[in-house]
């Protein structure tokens, strides 16, 4: 039986709406993407720089605002939970449009750079698209801080607060440090620091909501 070309179009096309991923209909996607450049690896590894690029993939994505927020955890507790930066506030004040409130593009891509000063202080970079925030953390003096990918999964939902870096020292045991045990305990990210006796982290949280 043949098929005319206009049923072959609707074919087509039909399947290509199947095959695409869910993700880009009301969801994002997150993905953490590897330093290629070896060079440029061993020279952050020489100077105990960390590095992380994240990326966040969505159709729905260009009108969202979005926000980064970090829990420090001393010996177990939480001991500040504070707003990064949001982008609905960034530009307050400036008479910017509301453009510059939302990432705009169907695609976001961060990149955090950090390293341990000899002040013992976390000294962080955060850069986006169109700015960059700079931070600083207490920490103690140890060069185990190792910053992690920790989303998780591989889509988040608009509207709620999801896991993107943890910024950990390890969990010791017979003179032997793990930090991947860890991760895949399957222990909530905020008790890592009671469960195994981790005297410091850092727990980044993002959050995509509408305008």
């Amino acid at each position: 039986m043949e098929m005319s070309r206009e049923n072959v179009i609707y074919s087509i096309t039909a399947l290509i709406f199947l095959f695409l991923p869910f993700t880009l209909w009301g969801q994002v996607k997150v993905a953490n993407i590897k330093v290629e450049n070896r060079e440029l690896f061993d020279f952050f590894h020489f100077e105990g720089i960390q590095y992380q690029k994240l990326s966040f993939t969505g159709k729905d994505l260009a009108n969202k605002t979005y926000q980064l927020s970090v829990k420090e955890i001393w010996d177990g507790e939480i001991t500040k939970d504070s707003i990064i930066f949001d982008s609905r506030t960034l530009f307050e004040g400036m008479g910017l449009p509301d453009y510059f409130k939302t990432v705009g593009d169907t695609i976001l891509t961060i990149r955090v750079i950090s390293k341990l000063t000899e002040e013992n202080k976390l000294k962080m970079e955060f850069n986006f698209p169109r700015f960059s925030s700079q931070k600083i953390f207490d920490a103690i003096p140890s060069n185990d801080y190792s910053l992690r990918y920790a989303a998780g999964t591989e889509t988040v939902e608009f509207g709620k607060n999801f896991y993107v870096l943890v910024y950990m020292l390890p969990y010791e045991k017979d003179n032997i440090k793990y930090w991947c045990a860890v991760e895949v305990s399957g222990k909530k990210i905020e008790t890592w620091g009671k469960e195994f006796g981790i005297k410091h982290y850092l727990i980044f949280e993002m959050k995509f909501e509408p305008l």
